[in-house]
């Protein structure tokens, strides 16, 4: 029997990263993964293959308006091939993945493939593919099997018509409309994929806003651009029936009024969150406690009740993010090692990869409110950027929340281009605690997105902004 000093079961991004950094740690490491290929959902039917297919889809939106715009008739070359997009981005997932099997054997890491299930706290049984068994002892064990795709009781995914996001990454063909139940980022991304290939979109939401869960002002900005792009909003609308009658697909919701209202489609989206995946573990065999919800119950040291198992990522409370589950997994393998690592989970930014991108760091205005916390606000327009108006991406803004006494920032939140990338100079300062006036006493190269940052930062020292 193999021994380890920690097993990890799950390679999505924050077993893999917990793997790795047990490894740079000294530690003999084994990474257990059901499927045959690494990465998890993430890198698989996730993150990466909805961002290349936003991408790719963003190119051909974009080629299109070029024609549009020069009164030219699309060529043909230049329609759109839903297989060859596919394709794209399954080599983008394929690379990523061997990515993660170079960067395992490199740091020395044993990978099994398998369903991993306790058979108590210190032995791991790996039921292989090919029908055989192989058990496995570890001093340390961590639990990284995220999550699936969650559904309502109700509603029969079968996999054809009324889909989930793993199936809306590899359809063969493009809806005519796709109907999307739940206004969340999956939802909003995947749907803006296929509105810009020609499909008719219409979200149905069950809160009176979409990405609920964000400042409000993201929301009703996100979703005034969106219906720019013809995106069709049904908000505070709570769906009770959806079936499928041959290629139709019917969904049947009360308004806010308590009106029944229909949809037709012939394809449905059921996009409304995920749940964690603890399937095939046996926990119990190993004394581990599941909390109300399904996740794995841990300590603010992502220790379970059994002192040699912890768990990190979506299987535990807290955001479904993979760069929270990747610091988590970070912080176990320190803890095993016997450092003192720490992680500020108000700190974990949030992003919504549409177009515009929503990005957003630390407190909302409706949390500070709240909490009865004293605050000002800085917000700055894009469309006051010369950057912005140079590329002809002008909606959205950066807004900064400080305490009005201190003046340190306490949330960043912007949509607009690039602001995925924009939303870390948020992070690193709210990391050094700094006030809106270190950010307005910063240079900020011009042209540049980030100007808006040091703009909303002035807005927000004495309502001083330089552009507006």
């Amino acid at each position: 029997m193999n021994q380890y000093d920690v097993a990890v079961i799950g390679s999505g991004p924050g077993g893999y990263v917990a793997a790795i950094r047990c490894a740079q740690l000294g530690m003999k490491t084994a990474i257990i993964e059901k499927y045959n290929t690494l990465g998890g959902t993430c890198l698989n039917v996730g993150c990466i293959p909805s961002k290349a297919l936003l991408d790719s889809s963003h190119h051909y939106e974009d080629a299109v308006k070029h024609f549009e715009e020069h009164g030219i008739d699309i060529p043909g070359e230049v329609k759109v091939n839903l297989e060859q997009m596919i394709a794209r981005k399954q080599g983008v997932v394929d690379q990523t993945t061997k990515g993660i099997q170079f960067l395992m054997d490199k740091n020395k890491i044993d990978v099994y493939e398998g369903l991993g299930s306790f058979k108590d706290a210190s032995h791991i049984e790996i039921d292989k593919t090919d029908s055989e068994k192989e058990t496995i002892e570890a001093k340390h064990i961590i639990i990284a099997t995220g999550s699936k795709p969650s559904t309502l009781p109700f509603i029969e995914i079968d996999k054809e018509r009324i889909i989930t996001s793993t199936e809306a990454l590899k359809l063969k063909e493009i809806p005519k409309h796709m109907i999307v139940i739940g206004g969340g980022v999956i939802g909003l991304e995947l749907g803006q994929v296929y509105k810009r290939l020609g499909a008719e979109v219409s979200v149905v939401e069950y809160m009176d806003r979409i990405i609920p869960g964000m400042d409000g002002a993201l929301s009703k900005e996100l979703m005034k651009a969106m219906k720019k792009q013809k995106v069709k909003f049904n908000l505070s609308h709570k769906v009770k029936s959806v079936e499928r009658k041959g290629d139709e697909v019917i969904i049947k919701a009360d308004n806010k009024k308590g009106e029944e209202v229909t949809f037709t489609g012939d394809y449905c989206l059921v996009s409304v969150g995920r749940r964690p995946f603890t399937d095939g573990l046996n926990a119990e065999a190993a004394g581990v406690k599941l909390d109300d919800r399904g996740r794995v119950a841990v300590n603010e040291h992502l220790q379970t009740n059994i002192s040699n198992i912890y768990a990190i990522g979506d299987v535990v409370r807290g955001a479904m993010l993979a760069h929270k589950a990747e610091e988590e997994g970070t912080m176990v393998a320190e803890l095993i090692a016997g450092q003192k690592p720490h992680i500020n989970y108000n700190l974990i930014p949030g992003v919504v990869y549409t177009w515009p991108e929503v990005a957003a760091v630390g407190k909302t205005e409706e949390e500070l409110k709240e909490a009865g916390i004293a605050y000002k606000a800085g917000q700055f327009p894009m469309r006051a950027l010369g950057r912005a108006r140079a590329s002809m991406d002008i909606d959205g803004f950066v807004k900064i929340l400080a305490d009005k006494t201190t003046d340190e920032v306490l949330g960043v939140h912007m949509i607009g281009a690039r602001c995925a990338d924009l939303i870390t100079e948020g992070v690193t300062a709210m990391e050094f605690r700094a006030s809106a006036e270190d950010i307005a006493r910063m240079s900020h190269a011009h042209p540049t997105y980030a100007e808006a940052v040091k703009e909303a930062a002035l807005a927000a020292t004495e309502d001083r902004a330089i552009h507006i």
